[in-house]
């Protein structure tokens, strides 16, 4: 790669502006009108502590999307970095999809419900995304990769979720986990139909496994005036989207279709809705370490950040 594509590259990435004007040190705490829910003692239920609207954005070559996390409302919740929610029957929303940009320090999740993606990388794996399918990237200590619609019409719709990694494990070699929608752990839970990507429930297991952070990540639809309910572990922290109709979660309100609701401590989750919703959850062990951004980089010192910004733009961040 020659240095004019670097550069190129560096502005479709989000990488041409000086590093002090777009990095973020993101505060470990979980928001809250009080301050934090990890105090205190736990309820048995969790209830609801914050709930945030996903905002319209563009990103790579002009997509138009949703993000739930990673925005001024909530930058994080530990060790959930961004949600983002894509979602459209309008090609030009989404045909020029994500071409090369590079990535370091964590982990991207993408979860297809309709439409089909294509993935390539400087590693040389290529796969195909399609509906139900899901793709668990470690992108360890340096991977270039690309997600291109590979549809001309239609409706495309889908999620990408980014997982911290702790300091231990940000330079560890990339790996990818690409399931098939048939590799996904079907199951119902009380009234719940529920897809298991990672983690327990229910007695069962997600096909995703070797994740540091322990997460549970699974989409769940409920009918008219149904129930679920659900043990997560304590030290987790959780939270929701909603991708359809309305859903009540403990004993808190209901909260509607693209909505995100942070979940406070406790033994369970609850989840109640009168004409039928759907929502994704997601759980995972915090971290508790310093965190630096800056575009597709996340690491826990300025230094760091400097470094990968200066691998990538040598070569060297796919060499760790």
């Amino acid at each position: 790669m020659n240095e004019m594509m670097r550069r190129r590259d560096l502005m479709a990435a989000g990488l041409a502006a000086p590093l002090m004007a777009c990095k973020s040190k993101d505060s470990l705490r979980e928001p809250s009108a009080s301050g934090s829910p990890t105090t205190g003692a736990p309820n048995r239920s969790r209830s609801i502590v914050q709930v945030v609207e996903s905002q319209p954005t563009i990103e790579g070559a002009g997509v138009h999307l949703r993000r739930a996390l990673g925005g001024r409302a909530l930058s994080m919740l530990d060790p959930f970095l961004m949600l983002d929610e894509f979602k459209s029957d309008r090609p030009e929303d989404y045909e020029k999809g994500f071409p090369s940009h590079p990535h370091r320090g964590f982990e991207t999740v993408t979860y297809m419900l309709e439409g089909a993606m294509e993935h390539k990388d400087s590693l040389g794996n290529q796969g195909h995304l399609g509906p139900g399918s899901t793709q668990w990237m470690t992108a360890g200590h340096g991977i270039i990769h690309s997600e291109m619609p590979k549809q001309e019409r239609g409706l495309m719709w889908g999620f990408q979720l980014w997982v911290n990694l702790p300091a231990s494990d940000k330079m560890t070699k990339p790996r990818y986990q690409d399931l098939a929608a048939d590799r996904v752990t079907e199951l119902e839970i009380a009234d719940a139909r529920v897809r298991l990507v990672a983690g327990e429930a229910g007695g069962k297991r997600g096909p995703v496994s070797g994740i540091v952070t322990s997460p549970i990540v699974f989409d769940a639809t409920l009918p008219a005036r149904g129930r679920f309910e659900l043990p997560i572990p304590t030290g987790h922290n959780a939270f929701v989207y909603v991708i359809d109709g309305a859903v009540r979660f403990g004993e808190s309100r209901d909260v509607e279709a693209r909505h995100l609701a942070v979940l406070g401590r406790g033994e369970i989750v609850t989840a109640s809705t009168q004409g039928g919703g759907r929502f994704l959850l997601f759980a995972g062990r915090p971290l508790g370490e310093p965190v630096a951004r800056y575009g597709p980089f996340v690491m826990n010192t300025d230094e760091e950040i400097k470094r990968a910004i200066e691998d990538y733009r040598s070569g060297r961040l796919v060499e760790g």
